[in-house]
């Protein structure tokens, strides 16, 4: 059976169809982020790099749900071992789930529970790709995502949200994955990419985003996803958390594209496309811990705060010499800690749980629990994700060849190119076909170009 608290036969929930509709509705909106994450990376990388950027999210929808259904599920959460692993035998395989079977506690079936988790681990490890843009194997980034949810995500998602999970016990707050999902995604694009080095060009190439719609139809979609995404962690919608969730998920994502616009125009002078969707992206992580913590106030300060530290962050590439190629960490590890340890000031008291921020009379003790998952999540995910990216790196080998990187990542690794602008408009095909026979056209006519 999976774990939970038992109850008396007369207090058992049963199976809600608004519930189990609702839960259904998050996971494919949560489903929907991954390929809107795709679109976000693609447009931000250079044409060369465009298939690749989008086929690094896509596989993961392959792999990780595979591996869920055969183990994942058993391992982030299943009967607790040890504080730090879950397993069922009923989980592996999904086979010795009912179909009406509840999860604990809840009125949704196992079932709906399993998929709606398995977009989050779906989702993971495709944010990690955003920071190796141009420069990895398609094979050994399989291959990293197969080991990385295995050792990396499984575990820790066990151990934020899993019965019996150590900082789960301890009363850290992750509403719905900014340690187990952001940081450590975050985390891991930098070991990652401390392991494999800098793209051939960095800092002396200026790499702009080929296309700035597509990273804001991406930004888009990932704003929309989101709200499955965070309402839908509460597992319900009987008292009216997940509502909280919701509109909070709205404004901390408006108050941080404001303020990086704020901090860019300042800053630079301008402002951005690119600034507003990343801004939207660093309200939409921060605000994915705390949101169902804090009042609608409080996530305008949240995601305000969140705004101008991510903005600021992503510069620091720069400076210490990291190559961040789409800047995951500035974004995903440095707004999930912001968001997380934000909770520890924030938090109310009166929405999921009784436990007070600083702000709010409730002392230091929620912010030091935030501290402990925070710091935990991030050492073990940059330790382990160095040493898997290490492994493969010596046996596949995690980079393409120089001349491949520089000549185009996209026909190397997949035979394609994103755009065909050989037949674009129908003048290029004309230009290079042979004319038919026929009467010479008049001096005085103009020849279209």
């Amino acid at each position: 059976m999976p774990p939970g608290i038992t109850t008396l036969a007369a207090d058992a929930p049963t199976l809600s169809a608004a519930n189990t509709g609702f839960m259904l509705i998050c996971s494919a909106l949560v489903m929907l982020m991954t390929p809107a994450l795709a679109f976000f990376y693609g447009g931000m990388v250079r044409v060369k790099s465009t298939l690749n950027m989008l086929m690094m999210s896509f596989i993961s929808l392959g792999i990780v749900t595979i591996l869920w259904v055969l183990y994942g599920f058993s391992l982030a959460f299943g009967t607790d071992t040890g504080s730090v692993i879950g397993w069922s035998q009923d989980f592996v395989g999904l086979s010795g789930i009912g179909v009406t079977e509840l999860w604990p506690d809840y009125t949704i079936p196992v079932y709906v529970f399993a998929v709606f988790q398995l977009m989050f681990a779906v989702l993971t490890p495709a944010l990690i790709s955003g920071a190796l843009a141009d420069r990895v194997k398609f094979t050994s980034w399989a291959l990293f995502i197969a080991l990385w949810v295995t050792v990396v995500y499984f575990p820790v998602a066990h151990w934020v949200w899993g019965a019996g999970g150590w900082l789960f016990e301890l009363g850290v707050i992750d509403f719905a994955g900014g340690t187990a999902v952001h940081i450590n995604a975050g985390a891991a694009a930098l070991g990652v990419i401390l392991v494999i080095g800098k793209r051939v060009g960095f800092k002396k190439d200026p790499m702009r985003p080929h296309s700035l719609p597509l990273v804001m139809l991406g930004a888009g979609l990932l704003w929309f996803g989101w709200f499955g995404f965070n309402a839908g962690s509460w597992l319900g919608n009987d008292d009216g958390v997940g509502a909280v969730m919701f509109v909070n998920t709205q404004v901390a994502t408006a108050a941080a594209m404001l303020a990086w616009l704020g901090y860019e125009k300042i800053r630079h002078g301008s402002f951005t496309t690119l600034g507003a969707a990343s801004g939207a992206v660093a309200g939409l992580v921060a605000i994915t811990p705390a949101g169902g913590a804090v009042s609608p106030l409080g996530a305008i300060a949240v995601g305000a705060i969140a705004g101008v530290l991510c903005a600021m962050a992503v510069g620091l590439k720069y400076k210490f010499g990291y190559d961040d190629s789409l800047d995951v960490v500035g974004v995903h590890l440095v707004g999930g800690i912001a968001g997380s340890l934000l909770v520890g000031f924030f938090a109310t008291g009166g929405v999921q749980s009784d436990a007070k921020g600083l702000f709010y009379g409730g002392g230091l003790d929620q912010l030091g629990k935030q501290a402990v998952g925070v710091f935990a999540v991030l050492a073990y995910s940059l330790v382990v994700s160095a040493v898997l990216a290490l492994v493969v790196d010596k046996t596949l080998g995690m980079r393409v060849d120089e001349d491949d990187e520089i000549s185009g990542i996209d026909q190397v690794e997949h035979a394609e190119t994103a755009y065909d602008f050989s037949g674009a408009g129908g003048g290029a095909a004309s230009r290079t076909s042979a004319p038919a026979p026929g009467p010479a056209a008049p001096t005085n006519k103009k020849v279209d170009a």
